[in-house]
């Protein structure tokens, strides 16, 4: 008998993988929504009742009234490496697995976060602009050779040990803060660790590679950006919750920050879902409705690039964390530990 598994979030990208991979002992069910509180009310009985397998990505909240919506649920899996969108202690107490991805941007976001660091420090975006509005005043686009800069990598995971390596093909000196050094790196780069203060100083491109923990809430905020050299450039391609967006936007504002690239914000079902913003208005946090203003006034500035979490974004990404996900469903069905948070 074929396994109910819903999936949440799903979109056109995905859809290849499913037409030609065989998965006849499960019986698939796809939403393109978001799962929330809201969604799950509109569900069918029979899905909420007969649903073993629930897979999700990063926008949708599975919290515990969600949980709990789903009588016999038995997996939650979510097809990103970050799971705080996930009550995973009430899928604890229900003794519910929950799997993830783990490492699947290592090669996608590492290419992503140097195509933003090349097009910022050689003002590609703001050339662009220029030529594609004839009433800007010209301006001077002269960049820097990027072999001549210090990059500061905070948190050289598989993503940030990617992009150190890319920086030093382009003999980029590189620097970099994690709270475990990684031996291979000092031994095959010479990448050389230190404080997280003493690199914001150092660094003329600071770049950002680290989890979302909760206790790392907005740890680029005013006082660490004033560390950091005048004129100097600042990254963002994993977690928006890590980032003071208003200190942010001040420091462009004000010059201190020569540009800024943010593949992520807080709150992105708002930002990057911008046609259901009016409709959120009502329920969604202050903070979120802050950082929407914030995100508005920042995408004005010419050396700003945001884009809408699409670093990871390469077709092989995306395969490889559907393939991740169903063996890793599969793994646990059959007793398995195999990507299991939970």
């Amino acid at each position: 008998m074929a396994i109910n598994m819903v999936i949440f979030e799903y979109r056109e990208e995905e859809k290849k993988f499913f037409e030609e991979h065989d998965f006849s002992n499960f019986n698939l069910i796809f939403y393109e929504e978001v799962l929330n509180e809201e969604f799950v009310k509109t569900l069918p009985e029979d899905v909420l009742n007969g649903t073993a397998i629930i897979s999700v990505f990063i926008n949708s909240d599975v919290s515990e009234s969600v949980i709990n919506s789903f009588k016999n649920l038995r997996i939650i899996s979510t097809r990103s490496t970050g799971y705080d969108h996930i009550n995973t202690t009430v899928a604890k107490q229900r003794n519910i697995a929950v799997v993830n991805v783990e490492n699947y941007g290592e090669t996608s976001v590492a290419q992503y976060t140097m195509g933003l660091l090349i097009m910022l420090v050689r003002k590609i975006m703001t050339a662009a602009i220029f030529v594609r509005d004839s009433r800007r005043i010209s301006e001077n686009f002269t960049g820097r050779d990027i072999s001549k800069l210090t990059l500061g990598v905070i948190g050289t995971g598989a993503i940030g040990a990617a992009v150190s390596r890319a920086a030093k093909c382009f003999n980029m000196n590189v620097i970099a803060y994690d709270l475990k050094e990684k031996k291979e790196l000092i031994e095959e780069i010479g990448i050389r660790y230190m404080t997280m203060d003493d690199l914001l100083k150092e660094a003329d491109i600071v770049s950002l590679h680290l989890p979302y923990t909760g206790d790392n809430y907005h740890m680029i905020n005013e006082e660490k950006i004033n560390l950091m050299k005048d004129g100097a450039y600042f990254i963002n391609t994993s977690r928006g919750e890590l980032v003071d967006l208003p200190a942010v936007y001040n420091a462009i504002d004000s010059k201190k920050l020569n540009g800024v690239a943010l593949d992520v914000v807080s709150c992105e079902s708002i930002n990057f879902g911008c046609e259901n913003f009016g409709q959120k208005m009502g329920s969604c946090p202050m903070e979120c409705l802050n950082e929407a203003l914030y995100v508005e006034k920042i995408t004005k500035f010419d050396n700003v690039i945001v884009t809408p979490h699409i670093a990871y974004e390469t077709q092989d990404s995306i395969d490889y964390i559907l393939d991740v996900t169903m063996r890793s469903v599969t793994d646990v069905i059959y007793g398995g530990k195999v990507s299991r948070i939970v």
